[in-house]
């Protein structure tokens, strides 16, 4: 009998500690493109990594474009992680929500340099929306934060 309770103690706190552990998928690593001088970027790259990423930097001249982000949705620094792409300003906690429901998109996006979102504190905090996107361009609210 003893046995068996310590087998549910063991089991109970497993399942606390995964639970606790950010809402990552095995072996995904986010690979940040970014300019080799932007200070903003290596704030968000410091938030990924107190929420839990693994983060991988690459300081690079490469187009968004390139990664087949659309023009209109462009920031200042693309990341790509678990098959999808981050363009700009997204909030940690939206990468690891794209990560566990995996919808079909191209990725996510904080379009512009929107004050008060993860690497741009500066004191103000603008209302802002991250988008979700489609290789077409065609993107929906994936998250809103401020008032609208």
């Amino acid at each position: 009998m003893d046995r068996q309770f310590d087998r549910r103690q063991f089991l109970a706190f497993s399942m606390a500690v995964l639970l606790a552990r950010p809402a990552l998928a095995s072996g995904d690593v986010i690979e940040v493109h970014k300019s080799p001088t932007c200070g903003c970027c290596g704030m968000w790259i410091e938030h990924l990594r107190a929420n839990g990423f693994d983060v991988k930097v690459h300081d690079t001249t490469a187009s968004r474009a390139n990664f087949g982000v659309p023009q209109a949705l462009g920031s200042c620094h693309t990341a790509r992680v678990g098959g999808y792409l981050v363009e700009g300003h997204v909030p940690a906690r939206d990468i690891q929500r794209l990560l566990r429901e995996r919808p079909t998109a191209a990725g996510l996006a904080v379009p512009g340099m929107r004050q008060g979102s993860p690497g741009m504190e500066t004191g103000v905090k603008d209302s802002y929306e991250v988008l979700l996107f489609q290789p077409n361009g065609h993107y929906v609210v994936f998250q809103r934060y401020g008032a609208r």
